[in-house]
């Protein structure tokens, strides 16, 4: 049975959505590889891009990260909002050089800055949708990333459902206290108006929120010994005592490399 058009986007199926997406699939085939394989995997896509000017080449990124997406099984309405923004983007770009004096020729080098955006983004996407939050910040701590570091990402996502819950709690009270407009207007602008002034105004009574979370939870750390443990070679290993590569994962990165051969073997060619 289908869902409605407005059970899709509710605020409910978003936030589910989001929690989804931020807490990572351990039953894909990303999900089950080594984070460190992963992060290591993401740097070179992060990074080698922007480096690279070849369109055979970029094609090839980009239908391998296709690829990584749909085994990452990645969130529709983030692919959705993905696009919305590559697309907003392009457009952006294109009339800011009409207004320094360009014209269609821009399309073609905008076009392919819009492909490397899509490849890392796509990386970015994969790679975070199949990384659980906890694994992730341990793999920073074993690549030796400072403790402080790690830890924050791992709070950061840890908070995150609370945060979209009281970001939820706080949009409800003022919907609850406030009167929606009468006339909805043409294309019902008057409604985006109301909604964007309640996003506004449910900012910082949510900031104010988490800053209060933030001090209590930074307390209780200290109190049971947080910053001795940071410093403590001997609990950062054993904190990290359950990594190892496995068979998936020499084969992805085999793979991976294979991929990327071919790709600038392609190039020269073609």
């Amino acid at each position: 049975m289908y869902k409605s058009l407005s059970d899709k986007f509710s605020l409910e199926y978003v936030k589910g959505e989001l929690l989804k997406t931020a807490y990572g699939s351990g039953d894909t085939f990303l999900g089950r590889l080594d984070p460190r394989t992963l992060i290591f995997w993401y740097l070179f896509f992060a990074i080698v891009p922007w480096f690279i000017h070849n369109e055979i080449i970029l094609v090839s990124f980009l239908l391998f990260m296709l690829m990584m997406t749909y085994l990452a099984r990645v969130s529709r309405l983030i692919l959705f909002i993905l696009c919305i923004g590559l697309l907003s983007e392009i457009t952006v770009l294109f009339i800011i050089s009409l207004f320094f004096g360009g014209d269609l020729a821009s399309i073609g080098p905008l076009f392919w800055l819009t492909i490397k955006l899509a490849v890392i983004s796509l990386a970015s996407v994969a790679i975070f949708t199949s990384l659980d939050p906890e694994k992730f910040s341990d793999a920073l701590l074993r690549l030796g990333v400072p403790a402080q570091v790690s830890f924050s990402v791992s709070y950061g996502y840890r908070i995150l459902p609370t945060l979209i819950e009281e970001f939820h709690k706080v949009i409800l009270s003022y919907r609850l206290r406030g009167k929606p407009p009468e006339k909805t207007g043409l294309l019902y602008w008057r409604m985006g108006v109301y909604y964007m002034k309640i996003l506004v105004l449910s900012f910082y009574p949510l900031i104010l929120n988490g800053a209060k979370r933030s001090r209590t939870t930074v307390e209780a750390l200290e109190t049971k010994g947080f910053s001795h443990s940071t410093n403590n070679q001997d609990v950062k290993k054993l904190k990290t005592a359950y990594f190892s590569f496995h068979r998936n994962d020499y084969f992805f990165i085999a793979f991976s490399i294979f991929y990327i051969g071919l790709s600038f073997t392609l190039s020269i060619y073609y």
